[in-house]
């Protein structure tokens, strides 16, 4: 077994031997003849990886030894310790006095409470790690010096987040920073991306990504511009929703015809994504949602083709389209779809046709307002067939994955806190619906000559995000007491987090909005035998996220009664129990909830939403969200080497359930696993679609138009790939 102590680069080799065999080695010992030092590590862990087939997968844990060794060398070396998980808060306190984590870990703990949690260090749990998982969390996320160097392992990035989420709360806190770090260090949950980069670090915030509501004004539009790149510049991805800006060809100051459209700011955004990048990690990242019935939507579809007019594109943003339940309708029925000027409704109609949405399917507010301004002679509206719109999504979809699809109806109806607000999209991965609205600016002159600018915050949507990871939290039981302490975490994160947009800070103290998630569920599957094509696996998915809904709303409740109630609470649909009828909650323990539910409060008015979370699903060993694999086994490629991708726990027990991949399963089988889940997740799912790039249009369109019957609020990208596909038997139908 690979010690903590590490003194002889061959001691690897016999450490490898005692854990996997000699006979398992024994390839490994020969290959390392001749090498030595540095390049002897890197000799043992390509000759690993390069053995890596269906039937011997241990080699990437032989690889993750390795690797594992060389980390544990590093820092035997760097701090002067044999034993380099021996001292933590000696550790703690080297790296605050360095300037590398934050003051707050030696101002808020004492050295006898750093003592104590240095005891939680469990050092065996670097070897749950996977070696793409270990050489992921290492190389981006833990702590560095200004060389780039690390000075973290990862027993200590996970201790490290949990005291900075813990390091405010008043009862029992270093029982509760053990309790986060089990669940951490189990890899049974994990922080979102910029909680675990971020975490206990001097710079940076703590959650995912926003989402911004643009004012119909020039001040609005370059306020908003100014606030996404000051969030693109600490990390955050961000989602923009375009629908209130007049169209091009609008009327300016009753000029007509002097409005140039959304199309050139959506350009200012593409820039600022583009220059305004996280420390020259990696670009910002925007995405921008606009109405089926903007006048400028067709120009909007077409912005990320790859061929056509250029100066009508802006490739580095993403797109998502607002979709209300009559657009579909029209769809289906081949009718006409009309497209209005948001200012022109505004102003003729004396109210804005994006602020209402269908109570009901099939009836409701805005079908009648549509047809209020489609009859009005004082509309001017232009009228397309709905059928042709919606080849231009799907011609757009297939060439560049996007635009999203957003079901605004059904988003708005199941809007826990539609008493407070309206929804008008989604946020960069599609899975975050809360309440949403525009800032507003002024400016005044005080007597003494001073400018005063003043901003009414409107609600700037904060996604603060973690994970369970399906594949080892369900086999292992434990969903109940991680869910608890998960939840704990994501809510202190709003506390903690320093938001340099300070609307956003604002909404997220009234909504106090969580979004718990999940991944690993092509895992749980191999590891239950049940095939994802089967009326089992959608059974399982209502029973399993009905289970993680019942803990996260008793988590959130438990919190209320500690800490109180998010503020806008009353007349909510958790207030008045309709959350609960809504999805045909019953039986003794949900009716117990409900009435603990009214009596206490709930401590976050969102609390559900399954993210993407590809990176960290990586780093967890386990499959990305609730999307199939894409191969059961294959080779990535990389600058000068191969690496092999296997699905976790792969043997002759789960090749069968990996075997449907990502684009041989039925997608219609997908969107029926979704649904079902989708009633217990108060927000929304990125739900990817996987087709061949040979679909047929109208079998596409047959699965949008099954997402959206069947209640699903959000659709993520549509992945096309080349058509080497095998079984699709589906795609053909």
């Amino acid at each position: 077994m690979v010690t903590t102590k590490p003194t002889d680069q061959l001691d690897i080799l016999t450490a490898l031997e005692q854990e996997f065999t000699s006979e398992k080695i024994a390839p490994l010992r020969r290959a390392a003849e001749g090498y030595s030092g540095p390049s002897l590590t890197q000799h043992l862990i390509r000759s690993a990886l390069g053995r890596v087939d269906e039937s011997e997968t241990y080699w990437t844990d032989v690889a993750a030894r390795v690797l594992l060794a060389q980390l544990y060398r590093d820092q035997q070396e760097r701090r002067g310790n044999e034993d380099v998980y021996s001292d933590f808060a000696r550790h703690v306190r080297t790296q605050v006095e360095a300037g590398f984590y934050a003051p707050a870990l030696t101002e808020q703990y004492t050295d006898r409470e750093l003592d104590e949690i240095g005891t939680f260090l469990d050092p065996s749990r670097d070897r749950l790690f996977t070696y793409t998982g270990l050489k992921t969390l290492t190389d981006r996320y833990v702590a560095t010096d200004f060389n780039k160097q690390r000075v973290e392992l990862p027993q200590e990035r996970w201790l490290v987040i949990a005291m900075t989420l813990m390091r405010n709360e008043t009862e029992d806190r270093l029982g509760k920073i053990n309790e986060a770090y089990w669940a951490l260090s189990n890899l049974y949950m994990t922080v979102a991306t910029p909680t675990l980069a971020n975490a206990g670090k001097p710079h940076g915030q703590l959650s995912s990504c926003f989402i911004d509501t643009v004012d119909d004004s020039l001040q609005g539009i370059y306020d908003s511009n100014t606030d996404i790149a000051n969030l693109s510049k600490y990390g955050g991805g961000i989602g923009v929703y375009m629908g209130k800006v007049r169209s091009r060809g609008a009327a300016i100051r009753g000029f007509k015809g002097a409005s140039s459209g959304v199309l050139p700011w959506i350009k200012q955004l593409n820039n600022t994504a583009v220059s305004v990048d996280q420390l020259g990690q990696r670009q910002g990242a925007v995405a921008v949602y606009l109405d089926v019935w903007h006048k400028d939507i067709l120009t909007f579809l077409d912005l990320k083709l790859n061929n056509g007019d250029e100066r009508l594109r802006a490739h580095d943003i993403f797109t998502g389209v607002c979709l209300p339940d009559l657009f579909m309708e029209q769809v289906e029925a081949r009718g006409e779809w009309h497209l209005f000027d948001p200012h022109e409704v505004r102003a003729v109609m004396g109210w804005s046709l994006e602020d209402f949405y269908d109570e009901s399917f099939g009836a409701g507010s805005f079908r009648e307002r549509y047809a209020d301004c489609v009859a009005h002679p004082d509309i001017h509206s232009e009228k397309v067939p709905a059928i042709d719109i919606m080849k231009r999504i799907m011609r757009s979809q297939l060439e560049t994955g996007v635009p999203f699809m957003f079901y605004r109806d059904e988003v708005n109806r199941m809007n826990p806190n539609k008493h407070e607000g309206i929804i008008y999209s989604s946020n960069l991965c599609s899975e975050i619906a809360q309440n949403m609205s525009a800032t507003s600016a002024s400016q005044e002159v005080l007597e003494d000559g001073v400018i005063v600018s003043r901003r009414t915050p409107g609600d700037f949507v904060v996604c603060n995000l973690s994970s369970i990871n399906l594949g080892k939290a369900v086999p292992a039981g434990v969903l109940g007491r991680l869910i608890d302490i998960q939840v704990r975490m994501l809510d202190n994160v709003i506390d903690l987090n320093q938001i340099p947009v300070l609307q956003a800070q604002v909404t997220n103290r009234r909504y106090r909005g969580i979004g718990l998630g999940t991944f690993g569920w092509h895992h749980l599957l191999a590891q239950k035998s049940i095939q994802w094509e089967s009326e089992e696996a959608v059974e399982f998915a209502d029973k399993l996220y009905e289970d993680i809904a019942y803990y996260t709303i008793r988590a959130s409740a438990k919190l209320a009664g500690e800490k109180g109630g998010y503020p806008l609470f009353s007349g909510s649909d958790w207030q008045t129990g309709a959350f609960f009828e809504r999805r045909g909650y019953k039986g003794e323990r949900w009716e117990a909830l409900r009435e603990k539910v009214g009596q206490s409060g709930v401590r976050n008015g969102y609390m559900m939403a399954v993210a993407p979370n590809s990176s960290t699903s990586v780093i967890a060993g386990s499959t990305a969200s609730i999307d199939p694999v894409f191969k059961p086994f294959y080779h990535e490629e990389k600058k000068d080497y191969k690496l092999p991708v296997v699905a976790p726990d792969l043997d002759h027990r789960t090749y069968d359930i990996y075997r449907r991949s990502a684009y041989i399963v039925d997608q219609r089988w997908s969107v029926r696993q979704n649904a079902a889940r989708q009633r217990h997740i108060d927000q929304s799912i990125s739900f990817n679609l996987y087709v061949p790039n040979t679909i047929r249009a109208s079998v596409l369109l047959d699965l949008h138009l099954q997402a959206w019957k069947s209640g699903l609020k959000t659709t993520y990208y549509t992945r096309s790939t080349a058509s080497d596909i095998e079984e699709c038997e589906w795609c053909e139908s």
